[in-house]
């Protein structure tokens, strides 16, 4: 019988102010118009595709179907100083300027509204109330429900819909105010984490561990042979997906290739990017709700032989609702000690079925 563990969701809706809206007035000059120019080319009305409706639909499903031994707790905004780990103290003094303006930041039209700066801040500070909480071991497992993403912003770079990194964030804030030595970053979103690769690129403290799908995908990095640099080479693992990967290759990868790199880093805290955009729905690759049970299953058993089963979830990607909302409903029935089921290849357990069903019916002198 499994045993039942606690999980704590980290939910601020605050998160939900970060409303850009492509029909308003952004501030004017050269990224503005070229970013019209893209999306005047579009043959229809383009919408941002990270909006507030993807956390209400998480916790919706929640509150519909709550799970056993998972509870809700607010989260809070991160510092200054507490972004200034992983930002420059310039970039942070230029997105805090766009406090209740809308602009555009990048030409991969990442955007901020007038809320979006405090989102911002919430959602990093959420973050790092989810580590406070397992370190501290107030609650088993963590999950920080927050927007806007963040593995895609670097130390002076806003991008893919990323204005702070929220996970590098934590880890930062982990290793300086929480005593862990050595922390692993696990990010399974269909995109690079190319901000977190570039901050910790160097760093011999944290491993950081990404599957995602091949470039010439978004963002376009994450080779196989990025490895670190310096005293940080061997901490950066890249697992690039052809983009038909689904359930079996992401477990392979993760039992063949994250599990030993664990046990030879040995973890202090266990952090994962958790994106859910690898579903089919969002058409990048083929995982499925079973698959990220089950990869939620090895992350734990690795915080549990590790660090005493020390683990918090940030959020990123998913930008269908329905496999967002169900991904994350999956991943917190998993933390909370629900059974977990090897997950099949699309299909083969229909097959089975049917195999089984058909059976006899074509041998010699069946005339039924």
């Amino acid at each position: 019988m499994v045993q039942q563990r606690d999980v704590t969701v980290f939910y601020d809706e605050r998160v939900l102010a970060h409303a850009p809206d492509t029909n308003v007035d952004f501030l004017p000059g050269r990224l503005d118009k070229r970013i019209r120019t893209i999306l005047s080319d579009l043959e229809v009305q383009w919408k941002y595709p990270e909006h507030p409706g993807r956390m209400t639909a998480i916790m919706d499903l929640l509150a519909r179907e709550p799970i056993p031994g998972v509870r809700i707790e607010p989260g809070k905004a991160a510092t200054k100083d507490e972004l200034s780990r992983v930002h420059t103290r310039s970039f942070l003094d230029d997105i805090f300027s766009l406090r209740n303006e809308s602009a555009w930041l990048d030409v991969d039209t990442t955007a901020v509204s007038p809320g979006s700066v405090q989102a911002a801040e919430v959602a990093a500070g959420t973050a790092i109330a989810a580590v406070e909480a397992v370190v501290e071991g107030r609650t088993g497992s963590a999950f920080a429900v927050v927007r806007p993403p963040g593995h895609h912003a670097d130390p002076a770079r806003a991008r893919g819909f990323c204005l702070f990194n929220n996970v590098a964030v934590a880890a930062a804030h982990a290793h300086a105010a929480l005593g862990c030595k050595r922390v692993l970053i696990v990010d399974w979103d269909a995109h690079h984490g190319n901000g977190t690769q570039d901050i910790f690129w160097a760093d011999p403290d944290v491993m950081f561990f990404d599957m995602h799908r091949a470039a010439p995908f978004y963002p376009g990095t994450g080779s196989l042979t990025d490895v670190g640099a310096g005293r940080g080479e061997g901490t950066t693992v890249n697992v690039p997906m052809p983009g038909g990967a689904g359930d079996v290759a992401y477990l392979k990868a993760m039992r063949d290739i994250l599990v030993p790199a664990a046990d030879f880093f040995k973890p202090d805290l266990v952090l994962v990017s958790a994106g859910f955009d690898a579903h089919w729905f969002d058409l990048a690759l083929n995982v499925s709700y079973e698959g990220f049970a089950a990869m939620t299953g090895i992350v734990q058993q690795i915080a549990d032989k590790h660090c005493k089963g020390r683990l918090a979830m940030i959020l990123e990607g998913g930008y269908n609702t329905e496999s967002l909302s169900y991904g994350v409903h999956a991943v917190l029935k998993a933390l909370a000690g629900g059974v977990v089921i090897e997950p099949k290849d699309c299909g083969v357990e229909e097959v089975e079925a049917a195999t089984e069903f058909h059976k006899g019916a074509f041998q010699p002198g069946n005339t039924d």
